[in-house]
């Protein structure tokens, strides 16, 4: 009977102490903020995310790396199944089973923060997808923004970078609260960085699994995780850092959500910065030191060219008339008409379509602006871009 007893007040005992113990635990979770957050990898495997974002603690190598010379260094590993398109200012990888892109990718210089070309605001199917892109319809009523994953911040180096970035295909569903507020966040944050280290290499995507909602007739998935990785390939503090996101709004700082390059490839299955050398990838890929990041954005401003609002072309058509287009060039010129800027060339020049006597197989958006200085939305099978009311062949 007194064995029974003791037995008894023993296990009392434990379970007192491991109550206390969680108690204590938890106590301790509350006030360092930790959270574990569950995620589906691209095989299907259910893994919790730690703070830093890794499935292990990340170990800084305080290691100098040289970088060497590598063309295409932002692309990812591609894959078979997937539409790879190159457009002017970024690369596309599209999913068709989703109908979306996987990612998007593209090397942002310094002097490309700040904005030439103000937004179109003209969201458009991307001509270049054969198979086809959402469209405005798939987005009506649906309570998402068509969120960028090539930000218009980055593309306003040029008229046609900017066009491109509001292709459908570069859009994904996105809650209004996290486009326009942490994402936008990040993307200004990454801005700043390409500023500070001279140039970034960006890729950014989509989490894309099995049983995903949908909105519009073309059933464009609603991801439920949204991903950055950005690599800072210039001495002397080469460095790399991801970036996984819930789709909804946040007010957590930035570094709530940073994880290492490598979590975001075990999340996704993608291969990044592939082409680096092995133990430079290694390195990169498998560590991430918030110290070496400044965390305080400054908001690039846009500044269009000439300082003000667009003004009729001074160039002449081939008729000997005044250019019709709108522009917002120092020299006065459009895109259309550099050729008659008398040396003076601006920053971001577009060549003129060059003439071809082969015919489009498929119709494209006019190239040429209108009166109020926004693009034509007129489709044509003319080889220079053109449609007929604006010098289409």
């Amino acid at each position: 009977m007194k064995g029974k007893f003791n037995e008894l007040i023993g296990k009392r005992y434990l379970q007192m102490k491991v109550s206390r113990y969680f108690t204590f635990f938890f106590i301790l979770l509350s006030f360092t903020g930790f959270t574990q957050t569950e995620a589906t990898t691209a095989d299907g495997k259910k893994v919790f995310l730690y703070p830093d974002g890794t499935w292990k603690p990340a170990t800084v190598e305080n290691i100098r790396i040289s970088p060497v010379p590598i063309s295409g260094l932002e692309l990812p590993k591609t894959r078979s199944s997937d539409d790879v398109i190159h457009h002017t200012g970024y690369t596309l990888s599209y999913k068709q089973t989703y109908h979306i892109a996987n990612w998007v990718a593209y090397k942002l210089l310094a002097q490309e923060t700040n904005g030439i070309y103000e937004r179109t605001n003209k969201f458009v199917p991307d001509p270049l997808l054969k198979s086809g892109s959402a469209s405005n319809e798939d987005y009506k009523g649906s309570g998402y923004d068509r969120g960028h994953l090539a930000p218009a911040g980055d593309m306003g180096y040029s008229a046609q970078t900017m066009i491109e970035s509001f292709y459908l295909s570069n859009m994904s569903p996105q809650n209004p609260s996290f486009n326009r507020g942490i994402w936008k966040r990040l993307e200004e944050q990454v801005r700043q960085w390409a500023v500070e280290d001279k140039a970034v290499y960006v890729v950014t995507g989509t989490v894309l699994t099995p049983g995903l909602s949908a909105i519009g007739y073309h059933q464009i998935t609603v991801p439920r995780l949204f991903y950055k990785v950005i690599l800072d390939y210039e001495e002397p503090d080469v460095k790399g850092i991801g970036f996984i996101m819930p789709n909804e709004g946040s007010k957590e700082p930035l570094q709530r959500y940073a994880v290492t390059i490598d979590s975001v490839e075990k999340l996704t299955g993608n291969d990044f910065f592939y082409q680096l050398p092995d133990e430079q990838e290694r390195i990169i890929e498998s560590t991430v030191d918030l110290s070496k990041w400044s965390w305080t954005s400054a908001k690039t401003q846009s500044k269009k060219q000439g300082g003000g609002p667009s003004v009729q072309c001074q160039g002449k058509t081939k008729a000997g008339n005044r250019c019709k287009n709108k522009t917002t060039n120092l020299n006065g010129y459009c895109y259309q008409h550099q050729s008659q800027a008398g040396g003076i060339q601006s920053t971001s020049t577009i060549a003129a379509p060059e003439k071809s006597s082969t015919r489009r197989t498929t119709s494209v958006r006019c190239s040429a602006t209108t009166k109020k200085g926004t693009q034509c939305s007129h489709m044509t099978y003319s080889p220079n871009g053109l449609c007929w009311q604006h010098g289409g062949d």
